[in-house]
Parts: C-alpha cells; sequence; structure tokens
C-alpha cells in the first residue's frame, strides 16, 4: 500500500477510557439509591441530563461531574445538603488522572504504522484533559500532529484535510464511534476504520453508515488489526 494518512481516535481507541465513567455511574446509582426508580431509569435521565450538559458545558469531566449533580438534584428523595453534593462531585473526580490503559497490541501497532503512514492523531473533548491525557500516554512521538477538537462533525474532518493538506482519496479515519469517527468522516469523503469497543459511550452509539461509492469503510476486531490493512 501506498502510504496514507491515519487520522487516529484516542478514547477507547488507543486506551480505555468510558470504563472509569461506567463505574462512577455504577457507584452514583448506588448512593442515590432511589426507591421510585430502577437503576435502569435514573440511568436514562442521566444520559438525557449529559446531553444538556454538553450544550452547556462542552465533552469531558468538568461536563459529566455537572451531570452527576443535576441528576442527582432532580431525583434525591431528600434535600441535597453541601455534604450530599459534595459526596456526588467526589465520582466524578476518582476519574481525573488515572492512569492510561492501552488496548491489547496498540503501541506495537503505531510503532509499526509510523514506519509506513502518516499518523494524526485526532481526540474530542477539553483541551486541558486530552493534553494530559496524550502526555501522560507518551504516543506524541508516533503522531505527525495532535488535533483536540470540540465535536467531531464532517466540517471538521474537512477543515484538517485543508489544514494538513492531505489527499482525501489516501486518508482514513480510525476510531471506536460510529456517532464521531465513521459517520461523520464518511460524510466528508474519507475512508474509515470501525474498531468497536464493548464500553463505547452509550451517547456515541449510533447506526453505522454504508461507505459512499469510491470510499471504503473497515471493520476490525482490533487496532492490532490495522497491520494486516495498513
Amino acid at each position: 500500500m501506498f502510504p496514507q494518512t491515519l487520522l487516529i481516535d484516542a478514547d477507547d481507541t488507543l486506551w480505555e477510557n468510558n470504563i472509569y465513567f461506567e463505574r462512577a455511574i455504577a457507584r452514583f446509582i448506588s448512593f442515590l439509591n432511589h426507591h421510585e426508580f430502577t437503576s435502569e431509569q435514573v440511568r436514562e435521565v442521566l444520559n438525557e441530563v449529559e446531553r444538556e450538559c454538553i450544550v452547556k458545558h462542552g465533552y469531558g469531566l468538568h461536563s459529566f461531574t455537572h451531570a452527576l449533580a443535576d441528576t442527582f438534584e432532580r431525583l434525591s428523595p431528600e434535600p441535597v445538603t453541601p455534604e450530599l453534593h459534595a459526596q456526588v462531585l467526589a465520582f466524578g473526580k476518582t476519574i481525573e488522572n488515572h492512569a492510561i490503559e492501552f488496548l491489547p497490541e496498540v503501541l506495537e501497532t503505531l510503532e509499526y504504522l509510523k514506519a509506513r503512514h502518516r499518523l494524526i492523531l485526532v481526540t474530542k473533548g477539553a483541551i486541558e484533559e486530552q493534553s494530559g491525557k496524550i502526555e501522560r500516554s507518551g504516543v506524541k512521538q508516533y503522531f505527525a500532529a495532535a488535533e483536540i477538537v470540540s465535536e467531531k462533525k464532517a466540517s471538521i474532518y474537512r477543515s484538517i484535510v485543508e489544514h494538513y493538506q492531505l489527499d482525501a482519496d489516501s486518508t482514513w479515519m480510525v476510531g471506536n464511534s460510529p456517532k464521531s469517527d465513521i459517520n461523520p468522516a464518511l460524510a466528508a469523503g474519507l475512508h474509515a476504520v470501525f474498531i468497536p469497543h464493548g464500553d463505547t459511550w452509550i451517547l456515541e452509539h449510533e447506526e453505522l453508515n454504508s461507505s459512499p461509492p469510491q470510499q471504503t469503510l473497515l471493520i476490525v476486531g482490533g487496532f492490532a488489526e490495522l497491520r494486516e490493512h495498513f
């Protein structure tokens, strides 16, 4: 294969991310211990509140802790004291600055790909938070550049293509999210590689689109399988 440009997602593509939020949510629901709503119903409320908080605060831990606090205030069967509020916020704090847990064979695969193709890291979220993960992970050595964006949509991918003077015919977006990584990249005229993750954030779930004519959508079982295609 001729040299390609691979735009590579970070959270839940290179390393675990959503599992830490899921653990915090489980502790939050247990702490709330609602006597009228089931755990599933509490989670549905939290999902809706998270959507609202994304609009207000963007993505990331800051927005997530706001969502926990807002959900608790809506559903708490007792008055929300400052002490209770602080305990709820503590669930979000448990996620902060956690150790980077790479998915299988990520570093070996990045080493392999770097020697053959141009790699650009494209991640979504709060700049300080995502920058911290990139620094702690030590993956910058594999990438020609890193882009931290507030949202992943077709216009953002087009702007990345223009900024780096990429050839869309030889540019691929690699990630685990149909909503953020795959569908908008295909809409922007790029190829895509979908790497399903069993714990992808529920708000990133979306039906996977088919690739348009002249574009390719690959579906692989793990990051290491990129070595078989690139």
